[in-house]
């Protein structure tokens, strides 16, 4: 029976994939509605955590965007690349990675990519090239961010096994940024020279290449500069808190708040502070895109991780019975699963909470967890999500486009690349800190 329950799971996340965007959360939930109503599995744990702290820090970001503060970095970040644009393909994912590490969530890079294409263009490099290891980066970068729904929540998991939020850090951060730049070495030699892409001339000939515009003069908010400087104020307290009351540290040896509510409370402190020192309107903040954006996130993580945990809470001892010897054995087949999870669940944050808990309950070590734990960024592999579109979107030339067959982009071996080396890494590193 219960390999019937896992089609009618499968099924509701293709169905979901298929209607896009937030169409995933809701297929998630109606998934459940068949599980409970039609199997009679009862309903797993709802993502209450990573959901609300998504939309705290996500409140942050679309009030510092409203204040002006991501154009404010995206010139920052034009100003870099356009004075080092031969290393356009290393610089690039050095700006989508930093961004949503800070940010704690991807889609900065929306803001980024329209910039990176038009720089490869104007300095005659394929900008598929730049693209694609970019939008790479900026998923990976989650399983790296102090302030990501997945971070948060997987180290909130580890604590009882003897791991800690900074130890978590220490080995993510690193592992990933590192595999990351290996990735755009990777990235660097793929295709043509834009000069000899067939694709490129065609539609160069046809008059679809628009003439590069050069740097754009943007209208930037007076209170933009000390909008990221409220946020970045709010990162370095949520990262002190965390350090303050860890055991490690144990400054805070009972502390009033954990550290879920801490990150909660300080992000939507941040956004009262930029909302008045800024002197913006708070309504702004709905309209803005990362809010949207984000609240979507917020509706995909209910359903699809809602619909993981149902069914996994209720085929344990099948799955324990099925996957615990291969893993006890060989820990490193854990970072496959999440990988394929991954693809499926579309969320970071969703596949380590549908996850996780059923990898260290069946007995897989809190190295063997951490070292797996990027391969939750697996989003580049179906050329399905938003940023990915956009990169395609943004990229006139024809160098970063979809193939015949669903899986011949430009963004799956920089992404295959770069995930593998993580999850190599952080293995070794883990040796040595955990």
């Amino acid at each position: 029976m219960w390999i019937i329950e896992l089609l009618v799971v499968l099924i509701f996340i293709w169905l979901g994939a298929r209607i896009g965007s937030i169409g995933i959360g809701f297929a998630g939930g109606a998934g459940v509605l068949v599980l409970g109503l039609v199997f009679g599995l009862p309903p797993g744990d709802i993502p209450t955590d990573v959901i609300l702290i998504i939309m705290a820090v996500i409140s942050a970001i679309a009030a510092m965007q409203v204040a002006g503060g991501l154009d404010y970095m995206v010139e920052i970040a034009e100003k870099i690349l356009r004075k080092n644009p031969k290393h356009i393909t290393f610089l690039a994912p050095v700006v989508t990675y930093t961004m949503t590490l800070l940010a704690g969530t991807g889609h900065t890079a929306f803001s980024t990519l329209p910039v990176i294409a038009e720089v490869a263009k104007e300095n005659g490099i394929r900008p598929s090239r730049p693209l694609s290891i970019a939008t790479v980066a900026s998923q990976v970068a989650i399983t790296a961010s102090p302030i990501s729904a997945a971070v948060v929540f997987f180290s909130s998991i580890l604590e009882p096994h003897g791991v800690g939020y900074l130890q978590l850090l220490a080995i993510s951060i690193p592992s990933s940024f590192a595999a990351c730049m290996l990735g755009a070495i990777v990235a660097n030699v793929l295709g043509k020279e834009l000069k000899d892409d067939p694709v490129y001339q065609e539609r160069l000939a046809q008059g679809l290449v628009a003439e590069p515009k050069g740097m754009q003069k943007r209208d930037i908010k007076p209170a933009a500069k000390k909008s990221v400087l409220i946020f970045l104020a709010g990162l370095v307290m949520v990262v002190g808190y965390a350090t303050a009351i860890s055991d490690n540290v144990g400054l805070i040896a009972d502390p009033i708040l954990s550290r879920d509510a801490a990150i909660k409370t300080i992000m939507l402190t941040v956004a009262m502070l930029i909302i008045l020192l800024c002197k913006e309107t708070a309504g702004k903040v709905l309209d803005a895109p990362t809010f949207k954006s984000g609240m979507s996130a917020c509706i995909c993580v209910l359903g699809v991780a809602w619909l993981g945990t149902t069914f996994v809470s209720a085929h344990m001892e099948e799955i324990q019975m099925l996957a615990g010897n291969v893993l006890e054995v060989k820990p490193w087949t854990l970072a496959i699963g999440l990988f394929v999870a991954y693809m499926l669940l579309y969320s970071q944050a969703a596949t380590t909470r549908a996850l996780m808990p059923a990898a260290l309950a069946m007995g897989v070590s809190p190295l063997a967890a951490v070292g797996a734990f990027a391969a939750v960024s697996a989003l580049f592999v179906l050329p399905t999500y938003p940023t990915l579109i956009a990169a395609v979107e943004f990229d006139d030339t024809g160098s970063t486009r979809i193939g015949k067959y669903v899986f011949d982009h430009p963004f799956i071996i920089p992404g295959v690349v770069t995930i593998t080396l993580s999850v190599v890494f952080a293995f070794a590193l883990g040796t040595l800190i955990i």
